[in-house]
């Protein structure tokens, strides 16, 4: 007997809403079962803004930063509540891993708790003073200071496909916080766990109304009933975060936009690490884990791998014997250690993007081909195997800077000096992560200070942090998230610094009592 798939209704205007028809039908990538389906069609989209804007405005903005931040605690006390539940569906319609799963789903859960104690340390402020007063002429009551105010509209987050908790609730947390209600649109192929996730808070009631809405299948109209008081953070490719920026309404209306987007991030292995040492080992054993954790769907994952020529044998060894004992399979077995990509279609791009790569680099292992596996039908699953590309003249290739799988593959590129090690990461044109190993710090300083400029966040590793460190591709709230160039040149997170984005910064100026007055009212940024 067949079953029909469940239809994800949206959560818009304070209510559960289904559109019409069918857009999007969610899969699981193993076996390739239909889960759920998705359709935005015939959603009065532009009433869910005002909605939200009128009624979650209200709600957000009378509450301090310290009342907003226990708001987002009890989001993420309903979710820890429930979390039992979001880990089968992560399986079910990612593909995932437990340990896959647990990245995403405990990730979200953290970042809320982790911005719920920033809000509290805010106490009972209603803005944030962003530098000391400055005074501006000859008269010393005459001065003037930043202020930083929440935005009176709605942030509209687009998140991606690989991680439908963390994408969700790290922009969530911080723009609750920050007073301006959320209208989230999950990448429809993976809608599920944002779905379950979203529904669970809502039928807790932590939330006032309008400060969250869900939007689930296509954002049609949504860009276009946007205001210049909304706000756009979106997590995807750079084709769509294109679309999203040179929309014509946000153009117009001069929408604010936060772009994280492709990166073909890199980690580099000093001159000075020997086979065999801590520097090393750590390379190799972090660069397995960011190809093969959440089979390399994370925009921060590794995608070239830098090593010194002479070096360069050693390390193709290293992996691949490594990723070889990698087992590849359905996530439900206990001894599996990679699941598939999340679609038939992302295994498509994933293999056509081996392809162009292969035109200029070795096949280590791995390859362009569904790989064989007992109990899994080839034609209806999403595997690819991880695999391993190298260079062996790195000078004239293009493909491994431009060409970014979004899978497990990755590739060598052997380079000569610290010069050429540098030139070379930076044609990769901006990214959000690099990591860099070895075992002189002098070295790693100068590494630091050389590719700075092209990312967002860098991983120095040393000896003394070589098992300790949070790993390349997890992104920590306490940090940076975003870079340069093709990485969309956006910025999230950062603790504090991320409430910058959903506020306005003014300069007020005015005698030294009224900016006294104010400075008291207010909440310090640093």
């Amino acid at each position: 007997m067949t079953t029909t798939p469940e239809s994800l209704e949206s959560f818009l205007s304070g209510r559960w809403q289904r559109g019409e028809g069918i857009e999007t039908t969610l899969v699981d990538p193993v076996t390739g079962d239909e889960l759920a389906t998705v359709s935005a069609k015939g959603l009065d989209l532009q009433g869910a803004l005002e909605f939200a804007r009128r009624e979650g405005q209200r709600a957000l903005r009378g509450l301090s930063y310290a009342a907003r931040g226990k708001l987002v605690g009890a989001v993420a006390d309903v979710l820890v509540a429930n979390r039992a539940r979001y880990e089968a569906i992560a399986i079910a319609n990612s593909g995932n891993t437990k340990t896959d799963a647990a990245i995403d789903i405990d990730g979200g859960i953290g970042t809320l708790k982790y911005y719920a104690r920033l809000g509290a340390g805010l106490g009972d402020a209603h803005a944030l003073v962003d530098d000391k007063p400055a005074r501006l002429a000859k008269a010393e009551n005459y001065q003037a200071i930043h202020l930083m105010v929440p935005r009176r509209g709605v942030a509209v987050h687009i998140n991606a496909f690989n991680f439908p908790s963390w994408g969700l609730w790290e922009k969530a947390a911080v723009s609750l916080i920050a007073g301006v209600p959320v209208l989230a649109k999950p990448a429809s192929a993976t809608a599920l766990l944002a779905h379950a996730m979203v529904k669970d808070v809502i039928a807790a009631k932590v939330l006032p109304e309008g400060a969250l809405s869900l939007l689930c299948g296509n954002a049609g109209a949504l860009l276009g009933a946007l205001t210049a008081d909304d706000l756009v953070a979106f997590t995807g490719s750079a084709d769509t975060a294109a679309r999203v920026r040179g929309h014509a309404n946000v153009i117009a209306k001069s929408v604010p936009v936060n772009i994280e987007a492709d990166s073909i991030n890199a980690a580099l292995l000093a001159p000075d690490a020997a086979p065999a040492g801590a520097a090393f080992d750590a390379f190799v054993r972090e660069v397995v884990r960011e190809m093969t954790v959440k089979a390399g769907q994370k925009c921060t994952a590794i995608r070239r791998v830098f090593v010194p020529a002479q070096t360069t044998d050693a390390v193709a060894d290293a992996l691949a014997e490594k990723l070889k004992a990698t087992k590849l399979g359905d996530p439900r077995q206990a001894d599996t250690r990679m699941g598939p990509l999340v679609t038939r279609a992302q295994q498509a791009a994933a293999f056509d993007g081996i392809r162009r790569l292969a035109s200029e680099a070795t096949l280590v292992c791995g390859g362009a081909e569904p790989p064989t596996l007992d109990g899994i039908d080839r034609n209806r699953s999403a595997f690819v195997a991880p695999t391993l590309l190298k260079l062996d003249d790195a000078s004239e290739a293009k493909a491994v800077h431009e060409v970014e799988v979004f899978g497990p593959a990755a590739t060598i590129v052997p380079y000569g000096d610290e010069q050429d090690a540098a030139s070379l990461i930076a044609r990769g044109g901006g990214s959000l992560v690099a990591s860099v190993y070895g075992e002189d710090k002098d070295f790693l300083v100068r590494m630091v200070r050389e590719i700075a400029p092209s990312h967002g966040r860098i991983l120095a590793v040393d000896p003394a942090i070589a098992t300790v460190h949070t790993g390349h591709g997890i992104v920590m709230p306490q940090c940076n998230h975003g870079g340069p160039g093709r990485a969309g040149a956006g910025e999230e997170l950062g603790g504090l610094h991320g409430l910058r984005f959903y506020h306005q910064r003014l300069a007020v100026q005015g005698s030294s009592d009224l900016i006294a007055g104010l400075q008291a009212s207010a909440a310090s940024l640093h």
